[in-house]
Parts: structure tokens; sequence; C-alpha cells
């Protein structure tokens, strides 16, 4: 494929280097359009990932009526090459902003009803778009997910408190394949305002990757349990540079230390100890909420999030109104 303007393609690789061309018959595109990324894969009747495109046209960039032109621009390649193939979709296409509103399901929900919600409809050419509902938690507090209720599905347990950590992080309550309930923290999203908006920002340094960092994180970790609250404690990230306490280039690690331990120490309370935890995620995020939930005295179980994402779809897929014709194995 032949795509520019900063587009990633990912071409996978078999055991010998080579690269895999169609090694088995695609069956469907699956595609995660969050607010900031544009993220597909087409996906083999094994469920292996032929070929996988990504970019920066989330909904925050997508022009008024331009959302078929983002797919076709994206993936065109691969409709034409598979006539008839079928895009599934999840996350924040689905949102008010997004391509078509989906309503939300509310929580309890397993596959079926989630499935039962799922909107499909053609674009040009025939090809057929398939988008997954969100979830709702209509309590006293509500609370509200897209894209990820796909993720949990796809984690391969029934029974587990999911972490998937993100601008806005979930905990997810699943019992019997059922998500019951969840939890957001707004992790991701503090974070950026805190180190590129507030004045913790005005003493900072770009942070240097080593064992300084690490222990910055730590620091930030242990703080987040060491009483005062988050607010007083978020402070020191100014106060301790002027005092020489702590580094310019640790600013960035001691905050994100603090926020996710509050996070992880805020999310505990709910998380009952006769479940397990999965963690959703990869790289230094993957790192540092490990670390983060070690330190909160809990072990947890680590998944790829992309491979979690396509699973969710393909079991969704099986039963959804308009694309259960979908064959994965």
């Amino acid at each position: 494929m032949n795509i520019t303007d900063g587009t990633e393609v990912n071409h996978p690789m078999n055991d010998s280097g080579l690269p895999v061309r169609h090694a088995d018959r695609p069956v469907c595109v699956a595609v995660d359009w969050g607010t900031s990324r544009f993220r597909a894969h087409l996906v083999a009747e094994s469920a292996r990932l032929l070929d996988s495109v990504a970019s920066d046209d989330g909904m925050s960039r997508a022009e008024p009526g331009g959302f078929e032109a983002v797919l076709t621009r994206m993936c065109g390649p691969w409709l034409a090459a598979h006539r008839g193939i079928p895009v599934l979709m999840a996350g924040m296409v689905g949102s008010r902003n997004g391509w078509r509103e989906v309503p939300y399901v509310p929580c309890p929900a397993g596959l079926a009803e989630i499935a039962d919600s799922i909107l499909s409809f053609e674009i040009a050419g025939g090809t057929r778009v398939a988008i997954v509902p969100g979830l709702v938690v209509d309590d006293a507090t509500a609370d509200v997910m897209r894209g990820e209720e796909t993720q949990i599905l796809g984690v391969g347990v029934d029974d587990a408190v999911v972490v998937l950590p993100g601008t806005h992080s979930k905990w997810a309550l699943l019992r019997n394949g059922r998500i019951e309930s969840f939890r957001t923290f707004m992790t991701g999203e503090v974070f950026g305002l805190f180190t590129h908006r507030s004045v913790l920002r005005l003493l900072a340094e770009p942070s240097i990757e080593g064992e300084a960092e690490r222990a910055a994180f730590r620091a930030g970790l242990a703080a987040a349990t060491a009483g005062g609250g988050l607010l007083h404690r978020a402070f020191f990230a100014r106060a301790g540079v002027l005092t020489g306490k702590l580094a310019p280039c640790d600013v960035e690690p001691h905050v994100s230390g603090l926020l996710i331990g509050s996070e992880v120490g805020e999310a505990m309370k709910l998380a009952p100890d006769d479940l397990p935890l999965v963690l959703v995620a990869d790289g230094i995020v993957a790192t540092n909420y490990r670390e983060a939930i070690a330190a909160a005295g809990r072990e947890v179980e680590l998944v790829d999030p992309e491979r979690a994402f396509v699973d969710g779809l393909i079991r969704l897929a099986r039963l959804g109104k308009g694309v259960s014709d979908v064959r994965v194995r």
C-alpha cells in the first residue's frame, strides 16, 4: 500500500522475516476510531492481522460528512481487493460527534445485548459498515464508554476487573462474561493539563529515560499515598524544583506517578479481591500501571490492546445485525 501524509503502515512478517501477504482469506476490516487516532486492521479467517494502518484522522479532525472519505483513503485498497468485505468499527465513531450516533447500551451488558444494538449501514460500492455501541452506567454518578467495551469482551476471560489506561482510564467489573459496571478516571487528560497547561510546566524540562526517571515516577507513586490530597501533592512538581528537591527533568515522571498512583488507589477500593486484574496496555503505559498496581499489593495479567480489540469485535460480529456472516475460526 502506498499511503503517505504521516500514515503508519504495518505489514506483519512471517517466521522467515518475509512480508505476509494474504496467507489466508481476509474476512473483515476492524477499525478503532477514537477522538485523536484512526487504526484499522485487515483480519484473516484465522483471526490473524494481515495488514494494519494508522493515522491522526480522529473524530476531532474529521470534517463534517468526511468520515467515508477517511475510511476510503485509509482502507480503500483493502475494500477494492476484497469486494464485499465488511467494516467493523468501535470507538468515538459512534458518538454524537461521530459518523453515526449509536445509543449507549445500559450496564450490565454482555455480548448479546451489545451485538443486538450494533448499527449497520452501507456506503459507496455496497460496503457494509457496522458500528458497535458504547455502554452507560446510569447510577448516582453516571459513566460512559465507547470502544473499551470491545476490548473488555476480547480479553479472553469471563471474570475479572479489567483495567484500560488512557486519556480517560476505565476500570470495569466483568462477571460471567458480562460487563456489570465500570468507572472512568481522567488520568491521561489531567496529566496533559498539568504538564502542558498549568503552572507546573514552567520549570519542567524534557524527561530523560533511565533510572532517574523511574525513581521520579516511583516517588510520585509514593506521594499518592502519603496524605495531603492530590491537589496539594501536585504542587510539589513546582515547589520541589524551586527548593532543589526535584530536578526539572523529573517533573513529568513524578506527576505521572502521582496521578497513576491516585487512580490505582481509588480504583482498588472498587475492585473485588476475589477477581483477577487484567491490564489492557503495552509499552511504558503497561510498565507504569503494573508497577503502580504492584505497589498497591496486587498482581495483574497483561493483555495486548490491539489483540483484545480485534478479538472483541470478532466475537460481536458473530452475533451482530448485518455482519453475523463474518466467519472467523
